[in-house]
Formats: structure tokens, C-alpha cells, sequence
């Protein structure tokens, strides 16, 4: 039996994708699909047990509770969504049933490894910052990529007992040293003709390491949409990025 799935921004440029790639898999099956303006009911009545959400910062919320109160579990792309929503979101999945709910920082198989090596290169440096590049439409900085490896390599760092990085700086322009996320320095590149890329320095005495991501087709976060898809039930309530679904 295949899964009833709806998404929710599908004429945006990730919407469009996922779109495609629903309509290509043999086991999944696209019953609704909506953008901007159009009724939620479309979705609410469409039968859909899971809907994908690439929508803005400014709606995604809304969205995510229509859905969760509709019983269809979120999988959500959308980016902007901070410590204090996902609160939100795990208490709104809790007060429904645990049902389960996905909000993926990267649907790219690369990203993701990237992030678990970085993760491993951690405790091996005395510095590390992270650079993102993204196209110049994107709207929010820093990505949810990076706010992500961030988190990650300063829980790792700290379990490691490792002190902050090396830095003389004493007199800059404001904004010229990135922001700091748990102080790991974050800067952000918004071009024309990029897509998505990430950089994660690594330094110590003598040598640096870089690990970086390149993705330079939507298409590329497709096999990780469908993988989030297929397994949206393996884990109630709320979880983030599909990590756990890549071995």
C-alpha cells in the first residue's frame, strides 16, 4: 500500500522538487499539494498520513499545527526554526498522541555526513569555525545547516572539556568575525550562482582540516525527502534531522 503524502510550498523551488520526486517513486503517492493562498483543507481532506513542508519562517509554525492537529505527521524543510519552537513542536506532537514529527535542518545524504565527521574531528582541534554559502534568494542567515553543526561540535566540544577558540581579536567592525552560535563562529556567503555549500575548518598547531559539502542541484536533498518519508513512523514524536536514518 502506498503512503498518502501532501506538501505544502510545492511550486517553491524545493516544493516543486519534492513534487516531482513523490510523483517518481512507485510507493508513494501525491494527494495534495498546496502553495501560498491556497485552503489547508485541500490537505486536511486529502487523507495524507505525512505532509513536507518547504514553505517560509513566517508560516511554518501554523502549518505545523494545522498539521499535528489534523493527525498528519509534519516533515518539515523549512528553515528559521529555533530552540524555542521546537519546544513548541515537541509539546504539540506530546499533547497529540506523540505522533511523530521530522524537522530536518539537510535532507542531503553529504550534509549530513559532513556533519558526523565533523562531529569525529572535534576533540582533535584546538579551533574550528563554519562558513555557508547559499544563493542569494535564501532568507535566512545563517542556515540551518550550520546552526545545526554548530550545536553539534559545541556539544562535542564541551563533552571534551576543550576551551573556547584560540582568538586575539580585540578591535573589529562589527560583524566582520561572524556571529558566534554556543561560541563556534558562523559566517554566511549569500551569491548569485551558489546553492547550498558548507565549509567546516578545523586548526591546530601546524595543520588545518577542512570538510566541506557542495550541493548544486535541489535534486541532490531528494533521496533524503523520500528516505524521512518512508520511515516518518519508526520514531514518535519529535525528531530532528534524519541522522538516525542514514547508517
Amino acid at each position: 500500500m502506498s503512503i498518502k503524502v501532501s506538501v505544502l510550498g510545492s511550486k517553491g523551488k524545493m516544493g516543486s522538487e519534492v513534487v516531482k520526486a513523490i510523483n517518481q517513486a512507485q510507493d508513494l503517492e501525491l494527494v495534495a499539494s498546496i502553495d501560498q493562498n491556497e485552503s489547508f483543507d485541500l490537505v486536511k481532506n486529502s487523507g495524507s498520513s505525512v505532509a513536507v513542508d518547504f514553505t517560509t519562517p513566517d508560516s511554518v509554525m501554523k502549518n505545523i499545527e494545522l498539521l499535528i492537529n489534523s493527525g498528519i505527521s509534519p516533515i518539515v524543510g523549512t528553515t528559521g526554526i529555533d530552540d524555542k519552537k521546537l519546544e513548541i513542536i515537541r509539546k504539540l506532537s506530546l499533547d497529540h498522541g506523540n505522533i511523530p514529527v521530522r524537522v530536518v535542518p539537510n535532507f542531503s545524504v553529504g550534509a549530513i555526513l559532513m556533519m558526523r565527521f565533523a562531529k569525529m574531528a572535534t576533540k582533535f582541534y584546538d579551533s574550528v569555525e563554519i562558513i555557508e554559502y547559499h544563493h542569494a534568494q535564501k532568507v535566512d542567515s545563517p542556515s540551518g545547516t550550520a546552526v545545526r553543526t554548530a550545536k553539534l561540535i559545541a556539544q562535542e566540544r564541551k563533552e571534551n572539556n576543550l576551551k573556547e577558540n584560540p582568538d586575539a581579536t580585540i578591535s573589529e567592525i562589527p560583524g566582520s568575525r561572524g556571529s558566534k552560535i554556543d561560541g563556534i563562529p558562523v559566517h554566511a556567503v549569500r551569491m548569485q550562482g551558489l546553492v547550498a555549500h558548507q565549509e567546516v575548518i578545523f586548526g591546530s598547531s601546524g595543520e588545518n582540516l577542512t570538510i566541506r559539502h557542495d550541493s548544486f542541484d535541489r535534486a541532490s536533498f531528494m533521496p533524503g525527502v523520500l528516505l524521512a518519508i518512508r520511515n516518518i513512523n519508526k520514531v514518535p514524536g519529535l525528531t530532528i534531522g534524519i541522522d538516525d536514518l542514514i547508517k
